[in-house]
């Protein structure tokens, strides 16, 4: 396994504790290493198992209603392509739950360096708080990049990548080009087939309306 820098496993766990924590993350900085790491690590824990839930509850609606549809078709080429686009949204939404399962491996890697580097520990809790102080003003600029969407109707998950990556480039510091890099690669981790594109796409976006503000 490829050797992860403090900062990535640092985005990881913000990413996966970031919808889980206190209403007031500055609370966080109150608290001793011990507890900041097992709130992180619970928060984590709690949005993957959340995440696998739901994406199996989508797979499994889409089979059930491919099956409905095959069971009362009479056999229209119409009905049997609607059945196999479900399908394969069905076998879309499992090997996305696949994925975000086989992330679970790399959970005690995880933990061990949230418990020993103070450099993850660190830069996780500063972007968690970034993000919240910032809320506003980063899903305004996330809102700006989207094409006929809304913030507030995109999955959680791709919502929390692209508020961190914005909160990177933003108020963290951290180059657009590594901030966009970073988000590609947590999605590939834990967002549908598709959304490493979407996340990179609205990102792009952002910095060229960056560069033309």
């Amino acid at each position: 396994m490829q050797r992860r820098k403090p900062q990535q496993i640092a985005r990881e766990l913000a990413l996966l504790s970031l919808s889980q924590l206190p209403v007031n993350p500055k609370k966080l900085d109150k608290l001793p290493d011990e507890q900041l790491v097992a709130k992180l690590v619970l928060g984590a824990v709690r949005t993957l198992t959340t995440e696998v839930q739901d994406t199996l509850n989508n797979a499994a609606g889409e089979l059930q209603r491919s099956n409905d549809r095959l069971l009362s078709s009479q056999t229209r080429a119409s009905d049997l392509n609607t059945a196999r686009t479900m399908l394969q949204e069905a076998i879309t939404y499992t090997q996305t739950a696949i994925n975000q399962l086989g992330t679970a491996v790399d959970f005690p890697e995880l933990i061990q360096l949230a418990n020993q580097d103070r450099e993850v520990r660190n830069y996780a809790k500063e972007i968690v708080i970034t993000v919240d102080e910032n809320r506003i003003v980063i899903d305004k600029i996330i809102a700006e990049a989207l094409i006929d969407w809304q913030v507030t109707r995109l999955a959680q998950i791709d919502r929390d990548i692209l508020q961190i990556s914005v909160a990177e480039m933003e108020f963290m510091g951290v180059h657009p080009s590594i901030a966009i890099n970073e988000a590609v690669e947590l999605a590939k981790r834990y967002s549908g087939d598709e959304g490493h594109r979407f996340i990179n796409g609205v990102l792009r976006r952002v910095t060229e309306q960056k560069k033309t503000a």
